[in-house]
């Protein structure tokens, strides 16, 4: 691994509790969550032994969806045992290893503490998965004497009190603090400030860059791509024409371009939203738009009952390797029609989806306001009456489905033409 010394570079950005950036966001990421939080629980009660010293993993049943690799210990990793590969595989590499089942409920309890621990330390906390967030430190970083010394506190403290290790990454934007908190582990602090980029990330397989999945990472390598450097030196363009918007994100990522703002909890509550697990995994966006549409509708069928406009929309993607990852935009002016939404919808799937199997999509929205509340409209406003009409025609058709069901009326590309 390139670049993964805490030392010289490190302790000159940070010198004096003084970062040369204007905002410091910490990545916090629970070492092989699954699988550290059973064997806390393990020691505690007696009921099994420290699956993070011996061959081990969490998984399901294997005739089940499940029936695959949730999280390894370290020396089953060694085995070449992966995350999201089949138990019956993993169990040929080592037939000694010892599984547990998942325990869902266990795991949330422990992410509920976990993340209860760092709202008392700031309210500025983003969390985008059970065993991971985001923690904005700008706004307290003057409580420190530097933020690495928040960050060994904060790990040492989380090891302290709940019996398990944490990864944090450190720099001046998601992305780049996200792929800090990924570099060797575990237990371990790392920074990827802009000026580290050259020597830390662009020597990495392209394959280690955030959001390059699978199917991407085959095409950059179809066009000569190799490494995050190669990419961030690749025309824009050109990815944009092989991997559409994707592309573009994927080259604004290896340069370590990233705006996103960290959403705290309470933001992220006051919405509407609704998700669904595909019966089977969507391989194309032909499969995944109409689950999206039919998202669209319920949360704009949502927001109309309640009687507000949405004036953000996300999407979330969950992969079949349980990898997650979301994007939002706004919406100009703020709109509860179903059309809008899925077209924002479809638009950030495009942007987002890095071509791997999905499991499950999420739409989001957020920024909520009274309908009747006045809406400042400027001049590149073009389609607010198309909006207003689509409102209008909305607010008909769950009058309809209110008094006649919810099959009343359906859209053509919902029913199967019959032979005549």
């Amino acid at each position: 691994m390139i670049g993964l010394s805490q030392e010289d570079e490190t302790e000159r950005i940070l010198k004096g509790g003084t970062p040369v950036a204007s905002r410091i966001i910490f990545h916090i990421d629970v070492n092989s969550a699954y699988l550290s939080w059973t064997s806390v629980e393990n020691l505690r009660t007696g009921a099994g032994p420290d699956l993070r010293e011996v061959p081990a993993i969490i998984g399901g049943d294997q005739k089940s969806r499940h029936g695959i690799v949730l999280a390894k210990s370290i020396s089953a990793k060694k085995m070449g045992i992966y995350t999201s590969e089949p138990v019956a595989s993993a169990l040929k590499k080592c037939p000694e290893l010892l599984i547990f089942p998942p325990d869902h409920e266990l795991y949330r309890q422990y992410s509920h503490r976990f993340i209860d621990y760092l709202k008392t330390l700031t309210p500025d906390i983003e969390q985008v998965s059970v065993d991971e967030c985001y923690l904005d430190f700008t706004g307290i970083a003057h409580c420190y004497q530097s933020p690495l010394a928040a960050a060994e506190e904060i790990k040492d403290t989380i090891y302290r009190r709940f019996g398990f290790t944490v990864n944090v990454g450190i720099s001046c934007n998601k992305l780049l603090a996200k792929m800090a908190s990924d570099f060797e582990k575990p237990n371990r602090i790392h920074t990827l400030f802009p000026d580290e980029i050259l020597r830390k990330m662009w020597p990495l397989p392209v394959s280690e860059l955030h959001m390059a999945g699978r199917s991407s990472v085959r095409v950059l390598h179809k066009l000569g791509i190799h490494t995050i450097g190669e990419l961030a030196h690749t025309d824009a363009d050109l990815l944009t024409a092989h991997l559409k918007s994707h592309g573009r994100l994927l080259w604004e990522y290896a340069n370590g371009i990233d705006d996103r703002p960290v959403e705290s909890l309470p933001a992220r509550a006051k919405g509407i939203g609704n998700s669904t697990t595909l019966s089977k995994d969507a391989l194309t966006e032909k499969e995944a738009a109409p689950v999206l549409r039919r998202l669209s509708e319920s949360v704009a069928k949502r927001l109309r009952a309640a009687g507000q406009l949405a004036g953000s929309i996300s999407v979330e993607i969950k992969y079949s390797d349980f990898s997650s990852s979301s994007h939002q935009m706004p919406l100009e002016p703020p709109s509860n029609a179903a059309a809008t939404l899925y077209a924002a919808s479809l638009r950030l799937f495009r942007r987002l989806w890095n071509g791997d199997p999905i499991r499950l999509l999420g739409v989001r929205t957020t920024r909520l306001t009274d309908e009747d509340a006045p809406i400042q409209l400027s001049i590149f406003d073009i389609d607010w009456e198309k909006n207003e009409k689509q409102q209008k025609l909305d607010a008909a058709l769950d009058k309809i489905r209110q008094k006649y069901g919810e099959q009343a009326i359906r859209r053509g590309s919902e029913v199967t033409a019959k032979k005549p």
